[in-house]
């Protein structure tokens, strides 16, 4: 019903935002890989969204790419999931890790997600391993790796991003992290580092 919202970023929340849109504001649910992408408030923003509607319910789910948003409604599709539980499993999983665990048979990694048991993960598997093709996965690894190579000139980004994914995280968050904390005042290595791991707590 609604492909996107496009306005300015007036209100941020765990897994909530208001978008102004010409003076309406629009609740908008998203995961806390969207979350990790958004710019900062009263900045403008635009959210590919999906419309759920029910007879009590209207709700927004919305997401930074058209990629993310694909994936969204290939996990709604799978019995026992819905779109609480897939806005769960893209807060913890990129879509790119996502895509890998499907096709490895990874029920552990999809079970980490909010109310996804194993028996749920398992069937995540099961109805979306023909759908999700290694060539996707391969395409979405190369453009993070592509957006590595072009940090090579600002090394101070670069080594933070390296930090970040030696502490654990997916490289595709610690990029955002830092991107969104890189500045003037922010630009040696020590610096970005410690103002991304704010970000992402």
């Amino acid at each position: 019903m609604i492909a996107y919202v496009k306005g300015t970023l007036e209100e941020i929340a765990e897994s909530n935002v208001v978008v102004d849109v010409n003076g309406i504001g629009y609740n908008v649910k998203i995961s806390a890989g969207t979350m990790g992408q958004l710019p900062g408030l009263h900045q403008n923003v635009t959210l590919f969204t999906y419309t759920y509607v029910r007879e009590d319910t209207f709700c927004l789910y919305g997401f930074m790419t058209k990629d993310e948003l694909q994936v969204f409604r290939l996990l709604i599709t799978v019995n026992g999931v819905g779109p609480k539980g897939a806005l769960g499993i893209l807060s913890v999983i990129s879509v790119q890790d996502l895509r890998f665990a499907i096709m490895a048979a990874d029920s552990r990694m999809i079970s980490k997600a909010p109310g996804i048991g194993k028996k749920t993960a398992e069937r995540v598997i099961l109805d979306l391993r023909d759908k999700i093709s290694l060539e996707d996965a391969l395409e979405q690894k190369a453009q993070v790796s592509g957006e590595m190579e072009g940090m090579a000139g600002d090394a101070a980004k670069k080594e933070a991003v390296e930090a970040l994914v030696a502490l654990g995280y997916h490289a595709s968050e610690a990029m955002r992290a830092v991107n969104r904390v890189y500045g003037d005042e922010i630009s040696d290595t020590e610096s970005i580092l410690k103002a991304a791991l704010k970000q992402m707590f």
